[in-house]
């Protein structure tokens, strides 16, 4: 039976860094932490709850039912798993996440150097996007490329980077400003799901899981296996990238605004610390994290919506979808993060009750009657949130900031909780009908 060596499974642990480690994870730490100032560990912890903890659970959750967002979506029916699938590869592919990877890498490793303009973003954005074709349009060779070249680089690139922050902090903690003073814990919390990587496991679930059967490697015991070690080891590799980046941010005060934002805190850190060669430092590090991202997600929303529609090709999908992120991604930066917030509020609560709902899937006698109904609740409360994000006064009823956990985005964990405890206790009560 073909099994991973130690060596390889290591690099299927790149691989998995290397896909999460992307635009947002490099440009939020810095902005939660010079927000949070003298509160920065308990921002820091609300962070990781989100912009680790969730991932590595549904990398868990995903590597239990096979590595796909279908396996995972199975209990709720065809239809309603398909419609949720495409608003999860949408969101996390062409629409948000890929051009915001063109973005981050352009505004923080080249505009530096040849300035902010559109005519400037749209060539790098061509390039870009071409270098992301080409490497999507091989997946097979993901974990020699992405885990066995790039990473490596990668890894050194930001030691350097974090242990600096550490020995040369460019100065002192300032007080916290804004709802960081009150609740540094709940903002750091909401800001975790900027990075997208919770929605981003759903998505590269499969590219894992596929990676793991390019090596040989058959058995689907050693598929979940070997997805939830490379897992861990991208999880403990991205809490050290966030808490070196969140403390770089919180020492920063001397060199940035309040309302600075991360790419601004990151080049003017370096530029402090550093001079010229540390930002040709920093423009590798956030080129190779951001392509290894973009790469991953074109390949793994290639493989999902050629599947879908019918008479498409993998390679087609690429081409399409590489095309569509370098279009968004010349709207800009703060624009595409201005309009991802309502989106990923609406979808985040759906995404981690599924992912809830397939862990504790044992206990179901029928997984349908347990999840329709939960995940409906979870739909409507995002739906609601989303609302509130864009200042929709009628369409958001007051009583939604009195419930338990609001201050920290999680307004809908207690309606949701309640509907899964009894939908499962009912569940429990009722003759078998069906098996997840």
């Amino acid at each position: 039976m073909q099994t991973l060596r130690p060596r390889e499974l290591l690099a299927l642990g790149f691989l998995t860094f290397a896909l999460f480690l992307g635009a947002g994870n490099i440009i939020f730490p810095p902005m939660v932490g010079l927000a949070a100032g003298e509160h920065f560990w308990s921002a820091a912890l609300g962070f990781l709850l989100t912009g680790v903890g969730l991932p590595l659970l549904t990398v868990v959750a995903l590597a239990r039912v096979g590595g796909g967002m279908e396996a995972i979506t199975a209990p709720l029916g065809r239809w309603p798993g398909m419609l949720l699938g495409i608003a999860v590869y949408l969101t996390i592919g062409p629409m948000f996440a890929t051009p915001r990877t063109a973005t981050v890498s352009f505004e923080m490793g080249l505009a530096p150097f040849v300035g902010n303009g559109p005519g400037a973003l749209l060539a790098y954005s061509a390039a870009y996007f071409g270098l992301v074709l080409l490497l999507a349009l091989f997946p097979g060779k993901l974990m020699d490329t992405l885990g066995r070249l790039i990473t490596p680089v990668l890894l050194v690139a930001l030691a350097v980077l974090g242990g600096a922050a550490f020995v040369l902090p460019a100065g002192s903690l300032l007080p916290s400003a804004g709802d960081y003073q009150q609740a540094a814990l709940a903002e750091g919390f909401l800001q975790g799901y900027q990075t997208m990587d919770a929605l981003a496991a759903l998505v590269f679930g499969i590219v894992i899981v596929n990676a793991i059967k390019d090596t040989g490697v058959t058995d689907s015991g050693l598929h979940t296996r070997y997805a939830i070690v490379a897992g861990l080891i991208a999880a403990i590799g991205l809490c050290l990238v966030y808490v070196s980046l969140m403390y770089l941010g919180a020492h920063s005060g001397s060199l940035v605004s309040a309302d600075g934002n991360g790419v601004q805190i990151l080049t003017r850190y370096v530029q402090h610390t550093f001079g010229t060669p540390g930002m040709l430092l920093l423009s590798s590090v956030i080129v190779l994290a951001c392509l290894t991202t973009g790469v991953g997600l074109v390949s793994a929303c290639a493989s999902y919506f050629s599947a879908l529609v019918p008479g498409s090709s993998y390679r087609g999908m690429v081409v399409a979808l590489s095309l569509v992120s370098m279009l968004i991604a010349n709207q800009g930066l703060e624009q595409l993060i201005a309009v991802a917030v309502p989106v990923l509020v609406a979808i985040y609560p759906m995404a981690i009750a599924l992912v809830a709902l397939s862990l504790l899937s044992p206990a179901w006698k029928s997984a349908p009657r347990v999840f329709m109904p939960v995940m409906l609740v979870a739909l409507a409360f995002g739906l609601l949130d989303a609302a509130q994000a864009l200042d929709l006064a009628a369409w958001a009823p007051g009583w939604l900031e009195r419930l338990p956990g609001s201050a920290m985005g999680l307004g809908w964990l207690l309606p949701v909780a309640a509907t899964l405890l009894a939908c499962g206790l009912l569940d429990r009560m009722q003759p078998v009908r069906c098996r997840n």
